[in-house]
């Protein structure tokens, strides 16, 4: 077995819990293009966006596919990496599942570090931050012939608010935001808001998949369920040394695990956790794919766990 194949048994190891193996467990889309799609077969005319313009799941759809033709048109390939750049709501989220719907991998990372990660993923095509992407893909057409459509366990995102280089499968994002969605009962058409900003997983999950995931209503306005940093009925933390102490209206966070590890203290399904002094290991089916650097991989996972200082 050669050295990038061990890495590689490590890293499947740990995410894998109990004999449960990740290519196991069945979660409802293949890939977060499906997502879309598939929602848009359902229930296209259901209003999925209240503010700041009314969207329906058809009108959303579109738009993704608008951009991923602008995408193409721009250069980017299947399986490229792009980063992600800060635009309005719903501009950013648009973008990201046009990046998904073109194969390729985006990458969320904080402004001040662009210049830092660009020399890392080697890509050729950028984005600025002044994009107007509504009006910017209003001449492209309304569908897309993707040439290569992603598989589960195929890299969908990248994350540096850590500034690790995180990789995150398809099957990472769709099964931490199923887990989600089961523990917190989300219902279809529920009236939902999140305040996180992009850059960092927990949008990524709470603000892009999780109300398409559920059937929501994105309403800032009127929302039956809030979730954010702050102010909302549950509030995502990080600071997982004092996770003994958190409320059951608390949502641990950690990259590392896709985003959502616990609600409460109790791990979210096919996650499990062993927090010792300033330590945590993880298992699971959440668990990254792996970091970008192979000696960081070698170094934190080890015994079929990810292990984490806190």
């Amino acid at each position: 077995m050669n050295y990038v194949e061990k890495i590689r048994n490590k890293i499947y190891s740990a995410r894998c819990i109990g004999n449960v193996e990740p290519i196991e467990y069945m979660i409802p889309y293949p890939s977060m293009r499906s997502l879309i799609e598939g929602q848009n077969i359902k229930y296209s005319k259901q209003v999925i966006i209240k503010k700041p313009f009314p969207l329906t799941n058809l009108d959303f759809y579109t738009l993704v596919q608008q951009t991923a033709n602008w995408l193409k048109n721009k250069g980017l390939k299947e399986k490229e990496r792009i980063i992600i750049p800060e635009l309005k709501y719903p501009e950013t989220e648009i973008l990201l599942y046009g990046v998904w719907q073109v194969g390729a991998t985006g990458i969320i990372c904080k402004s001040k570090d662009i210049g830092r990660i660009q020399k890392k993923i080697k890509t050729t095509t950028f984005l600025d931050n002044d994009i107007d992407l509504i009006n910017d893909i209003k001449k492209f057409p309304k569908s897309f012939n993707p040439t290569y459509k992603p598989l589960l366990d195929d890299e969908a995102l990248i994350t540096f608010e850590k500034r690790d280089g995180i990789k995150l499968s398809h099957y990472n994002l769709l099964v931490n935001t199923y887990a989600i969605q089961k523990a917190l009962d989300i219902k279809s058409r529920t009236r939902y808001f999140c305040n996180v900003k992009p850059g960092s997983t927990i949008w990524t999950i709470f603000k892009v998949i999780l109300p398409i995931f559920s059937g929501c209503i994105f309403d800032p306005e009127a929302p039956e369920l809030t979730i954010g940093e702050h102010g909302c009925d549950f509030t995502l933390r990080s600071d997982l040394i004092n996770i003994e102490e958190y409320s059951k209206n608390d949502i641990a966070i950690c990259p590392e695990n896709t985003a959502a590890m616990t609600i409460g203290n109790k791990p979210l399904h096919l996650t499990n956790f062993i927090k010792e002094d300033n330590k945590i290991s993880l298992m699971g089916h959440s668990v990254t794919i792996g970091y970008l650097d192979n000696s960081l991989n070698e170094l934190r996972f080890n015994n079929s766990k990810l292990s984490l200082s806190i």
